[in-house]
């Protein structure tokens, strides 16, 4: 059932707004899929998305400590606190004993507006945040290790980063991308990797303002469960065409 979305677009007058980046839990299964439904949206491979709640659910998502396997951040905004309802929420996580996850220190800033927010066309319940119903989900980044054979160290590749449209051009992508890079920094990654569509020259451009090296010469190979099968049962050398380019970052 849709609910009104948390209105934060003229909620400050100074045109301030708090921005979180959490870890996911199962609990953000539906905010996840519809994200993941959207992004494929934009890449027009709407017909390749099989995502369902189900199915994340059911994934290997949450049977590894976070870090160690798919990993995936959530991006929501909010009015900013009063310095009575930050105390207030302090001592109810007092109050209840709330542990911080060690492997991961949410982050919270508060992010000056340049331009005012769009007015949130999507009112879907599934984007009011599971850990504080004033936040609303805005983004989300999935990651996970990988391993370098020439730095002989682990890293990130990010699978899919996604800011949706009516909060993109003001920061917030920035912020979550900079927050897998900090994690990777503090748990020795050698890199953090990712692609990107060769039409999205506004990604392009941000990627390379933010220090990213674009590798040209390489190109993304991609074995599907229909490919694999094939090359399994043939008896020739060749393999069949798979798809290649594939980009999962929209900022």
């Amino acid at each position: 059932m849709a609910t009104a979305a948390v209105d934060i677009s003229s909620s400050s007058s100074d045109g301030k707004t708090t921005v979180t980046v959490r870890l996911a839990t199962g609990k953000d299964v539906s905010a996840i899929a519809v994200l993941a439904r959207e992004l494929a949206d934009f890449e027009k491979l709407a017909h390749i998305c099989e995502v369902t709640d189900a199915k994340l659910l059911e994934s290997s998502l949450w049977k590894q400590p976070a870090f160690q396997g798919p990993t995936v951040l959530m991006l929501e905004v909010a009015a900013p606190q009063s310095e009575d309802e930050e105390e207030e929420e302090q001592q109810q996580r007092d109050q209840q004993g709330v542990v911080v996850q060690e492997a991961f220190e949410e982050v919270v800033r508060e992010l000056n507006l340049t331009r005012p927010l769009k007015e949130d066309p999507d009112t879907d319940s599934c984007f009011r945040s599971t850990a504080d119903e004033r936040r609303i989900v805005v983004g989300f980044a999935l990651f996970f290790p990988n391993y370098s054979s020439f730095l002989a160290t682990g890293g990130f590749w990010i699978d899919a980063l996604y800011v949706r449209e009516a909060y993109r051009g003001r920061g917030l992508g920035t912020i979550l991308l900079k927050t897998v890079a900090k994690q990777a920094v503090r748990l020795g990654a050698g890199r953090v990797e990712w692609c990107a569509l060769d039409w999205n020259v506004k990604a392009i451009k941000f990627y390379q303002a933010l220090g990213a090296a674009v590798l040209p010469e390489c190109r993304l190979c991609r074995l599907t469960v229909s490919n694999l099968l094939f090359t399994l049962s043939s008896t020739s050398t060749s393999i069949s065409p798979t798809s290649l380019l594939f980009f999962r970052h929209v900022l």
